[in-house]
């Protein structure tokens, strides 16, 4: 069967994810690989990650929709996927999508500024979100499950990805319907991290 990967179904929380632990916002990036780095003077309270190398996303915040390549998007979704750039109040954001098809689909979301880092997403726990969980670090950046409410059964998941102490970068998933229960939708959000990672160190 062929495994299919989204993003999540409320753009709402990627749109928020990263952005503030108010809300599921996203961080805000710059360029990617060697362009100046962001800001990385976080203080960063006990058990936060540190960020080492940050990545300035500039050129991929005037393009979201240049995070993940065809090919990666079509790893993720199938053979079939279209990309529209989806802004919104937490930044430039992209949605790839299956035609004709409500899921599964995948959200890329770059803050409109600082939005506090993994600290801040962290720090809401048990507040903004029911749903906080450190996942394996991708390459030594931060990855981090997040949610208003936990939604893994119905195949939803988001994760902010870490670019710098003050940054980062918000991934929703959604799985297509053959896939809920099939695999941890956290998991395969993340696995979009990775090919987003990839993409913004210039890796392809």
């Amino acid at each position: 069967m062929r495994r299919t990967i989204l993003i999540l179904s409320a753009t709402a929380l990627v749109l928020s994810a990263c952005s503030t632990p108010t809300t599921n916002g996203t961080p805000t990036p710059s360029t990617g690989g060697s362009s100046p780095s962001p800001s990385n003077s976080a203080s960063l309270p006990p058990g936060v990650p540190k960020v080492e190398h940050p990545i300035d996303v500039t050129r991929f915040k005037q393009a979201p929709c240049t995070a993940l390549t065809d090919a990666q998007a079509k790893e993720l979704l199938g053979p079939t996927t279209e990309s529209k750039q989806r802004d919104g109040a937490a930044g430039p954001a992209c949605r790839w999508t299956v035609p004709s098809s409500l899921n599964p689909r995948i959200d890329v979301v770059f803050g409109s500024g600082p939005d506090g880092g993994t600290a801040s997403v962290y720090a809401a726990k048990e507040k903004a979100y029911k749903l906080v969980e450190p996942l394996e670090p991708i390459d030594g950046y931060p990855v981090t499950a997040y949610g208003v409410t936990d939604r893994r059964a119905e195949g939803d998941c988001s994760v902010s990805l870490g670019i710098s102490d003050t940054q980062t970068i918000g991934i929703a998933l959604l799985q297509s319907e053959a896939n809920i229960g099939e695999k941890d939708p956290c998991t395969a959000a993340r696995e979009g991290a990775v090919r987003v990672l990839t993409t913004i160190r210039g890796g392809n």
